[in-house]
């Protein structure tokens, strides 16, 4: 038997970060003590009363039957009140919050629910590889727009041509941002909200990153802003604000009608998000931020590190005001790939290429700042070694 996989197959790129991983593979066999700054994964643990109330609700039977697709009542409830305790927004639980099985999974579902065969997409380039994945397997044109430098890495909205807004479904915007850690002001989300209502443009902004801050800058949502209601919908995930990356929860708000299609979408593909675990986020959305803050302090503490060891080899980077990445230039002389690689191989130190994440990303890498204080250490010092 001949067996024949979906075309649709054919038109994604190996996936970012199981490249990575074998390259990674390749160097530890070698015997090279790896130091893997490239996954976004968190190291700091889950707080320890996020874990208490998932144990002691995994214990209770009802919740070991199938779960609501829409969410627990509870769970949307302390998503809409963390919303208007965090950003002033009010929502209604029972029509604009949808509980999703990590913004991973609502992202690349959304299209599904309003992409149609040759529609465009407005994707970040460079940006998270699911905007485009959720573009192609349903049947999108993608439109990248480019994150520039020079426009502080926000998408340049007069550059998109007017025939490509007039045929674009769905806008991805993803601030603080994933990969470059820049940020938007109000400003921007203004401009965005508009151009969106002018054209008839869904906005869909990944916000998985907002409460990861430093020096006293407040990540805005884009709810908080006039229009947006009537365009947006607005994914955030508990995996980094609670270090819960393996947990699997998150959750989508924002306009009534477009949550209520992902909804459709979920009660046809899964079967919801594990009581247990609703309940452990519940916890942390309603508990205290002792843990945020103290993790957000030692995050920043390694990215001070970071930053003074990739400006002493003189790597230029800006000091980011959010995320866990530092976004770094590659020396003359190298492609994003080819640094990469070399730092893997003469230094042990994995980071990703930033071409990896779109065309535009080509001259840079990036660094996540998730790993234990020592090793961030060692790598900082095994790169200011590095002879460029």
């Amino acid at each position: 038997m001949q067996i024949k996989l979906a075309s649709r197959l054919s038109l994604l790129p190996p996936y970012l970060f199981a490249e990575l991983d074998r390259l990674k593979r390749e160097v530890q066999q070698s015997g090279v003590d790896v130091i893997s700054l490239g996954i976004g994964d968190p190291d700091l643990p889950t707080p320890p009363y996020i874990v208490k109330a998932c144990q002691q609700a995994a214990e209770l039977p009802p919740n070991h039957r199938y779960p609501d697709y829409q969410g627990l009542e509870r769970f949307r409830e302390a998503a809409c009140g963390w919303y208007k305790s965090r950003f002033g927004v009010v929502l209604d639980p029972r029509t604009e919050a949808c509980a999703l099985i990590g913004s991973k999974e609502g992202i690349a579902n959304f299209p599904v629910a309003v992409v149609d065969p040759g529609d465009f997409v407005l994707i970040p380039d460079p940006g998270y590889p699911v905007f485009y994945s959720g573009c192609v397997f349903n049947g999108g044109q993608p439109y990248f727009m480019a994150l520039r430098k020079e426009n502080n890495f926000l998408p340049d909205l007069s550059e998109i041509p007017a025939e490509i807004a007039r045929r674009a479904k769905l806008m991805w915007l993803n601030y603080p941002n994933n990969p470059t850690a820049a940020t938007a002001d109000e400003t921007f989300f203004r401009r965005a909200i508009k151009f969106c209502l002018d054209n008839n443009i869904i906005l869909a902004h990944d916000m998985a990153y907002s409460e990861i801050v430093f020096d006293g800058y407040r990540a805005p949502s884009v709810l908080e802003f006039d229009g947006a209601r009537e365009c947006a919908i607005e994914f955030h995930s508990l995996s980094k604000t609670y270090s819960m990356t393996g947990w699997r929860v998150g959750f989508a708000v924002g306009n009534a009608r477009l949550v209520g299609a992902l909804g459709t979408v979920k009660t046809n593909v899964d079967s919801g998000v594990f009581q247990a675990v609703q309940e452990a986020a519940i916890a942390g959305l309603t508990g205290p931020e002792d843990s945020l803050r103290q993790y957000c302090s030692i995050y920043q503490q390694r990215r001070d590190l970071m930053v003074e060891a990739l400006r002493a080899i003189g790597l230029g980077c800006e000091l980011p005001r959010a995320t866990f990445y530092v976004w770094a230039s590659v020396p003359r002389g190298y492609t994003s790939a080819s640094f990469t690689e070399r730092l893997l191989k003469e230094t042990g130190v994995v980071i990703t290429p930033g071409s990896g994440f779109g065309k535009s990303g080509e001259g840079y890498v990036r660094f996540a700042l998730t790993v234990p204080n020592e090793r961030l250490r060692e790598a900082v010092e095994r790169i200011k070694a590095l002879r460029i």
